[in-house]
């Protein structure tokens, strides 16, 4: 490729970072706006073929290279890399400060993405309604009984970047959403790129790296054998998610951010909060539906430019 085609490449790798680090927003669907998607699922179906790493291992650096469409790959990931570490600091900055007005535009996202998810399923039938209502029912029970902390350990944070890589590639899903559903956006996507924290980082990365090299064919032929049935589940899973998203879900955080409450220490839990605390809080009501509709419209856009596309 030349250099301008490395630069446009790199430059969707930004789009489908921006679209990751922000939950809600499909990666996956950024790279179909882009006109990446099909290559990107072919570059990672060759990571998953045995015959790629032969070439590999017997010296054959060049038809390596060459087969996984190296240049393709290492553009793509420096964009994506890019884009993450610049907007992480803009959420750090915007989920302390403007918590409700941030989870308020995360929920508007979330929920014009799974309204999306749904229009496009034509043809409505029995059997679609239960596999939905499956979605939801596993969407609720998994943020119902998941811990409010989930652990720090390393082997939670390679499984972390497994699911979340994965799903990171799949249009209509968003990856840093899973991470929100697993307890570790803010620790992974904040905390740890704001911080550099290569071990966290990098144990996520390689997590990452292996869900899709032990996924990527399976993904690819789970999705051309029920493609329909999977897309159904995980639309209602993100619909049944939505209760994580709420963004009056963490009354504490909204009174740290208004100097009501002191802000913790990492690991403690957050107490009740008295009565006049809570009385005295400002829940920005007006704003968290102006957001909301922003998330709406964000997501709307992006549809209507991705269907042009087509």
């Amino acid at each position: 490729m030349k250099l301008t085609n490395y630069i446009s490449v790199a430059a969707k790798g930004f789009l489908m970072g921006a679209a990751n680090v922000i939950p809600g927003v499909s990666g996956g669907t950024m790279a179909v706006l882009t006109g990446i998607f099909h290559k990107i699922i072919a570059c990672l179906s060759c990571l998953g073929d045995v015959s790629t790493y032969k070439l590999l291992f017997t010296g054959k650096f060049r038809e390596f290279w060459q087969k996984i469409d190296g240049g393709f790959l290492l553009a793509l990931a420096a964009g994506v890399l890019v884009s993450i570490f610049t907007l992480a600091k803009v959420l750090g900055y915007t989920m302390s400060a403007y918590p409700v007005e941030t989870w308020a535009f995360f929920f508007g996202l979330i929920i014009a993405s799974a309204a999306v998810m749904l229009v496009d399923v034509k043809g409505w039938k029995m059997m679609d309604v239960v596999l939905c209502a499956i979605g939801i029912v596993l969407g609720v029970g998994v943020c119902m009984l998941s811990p409010t902390q989930t652990p720090d350990s390393l082997w939670f944070i390679a499984i972390c970047g497994a699911v979340g890589v994965c799903s990171m590639i799949l249009p209509g899903i968003s990856g840093s959403f899973m991470l929100l559903v697993l307890g570790k956006y803010h620790y992974i996507m904040i905390e740890a790129v704001n911080n550099l924290n290569l071990v966290v980082l990098g144990t996520f990365a390689v997590g990452g790296v292996i869900g899709i090299i032990a996924f990527a064919k399976l993904l690819n032929w789970v999705l051309s054998k029920w493609e329909r049935g999977t897309m159904l589940i995980l639309t209602g899973f993100i619909i049944g998610s939505l209760v994580k998203i709420w963004p009056w879900s963490n009354m504490y955080d909204i009174a740290v951010s208004q100097g009501l409450a002191p802000v913790l220490e990492k690991g403690q839990i957050a107490p009740a909060l008295d009565p006049a605390v809570l009385s005295a809080l400002n829940l920005h009501i007006p704003s968290a539906i102006i957001f909301a509709i922003l998330g709406l419209c964000c997501v709307g856009l992006i549809e209507y430019f991705s269907r042009k596309s087509k």
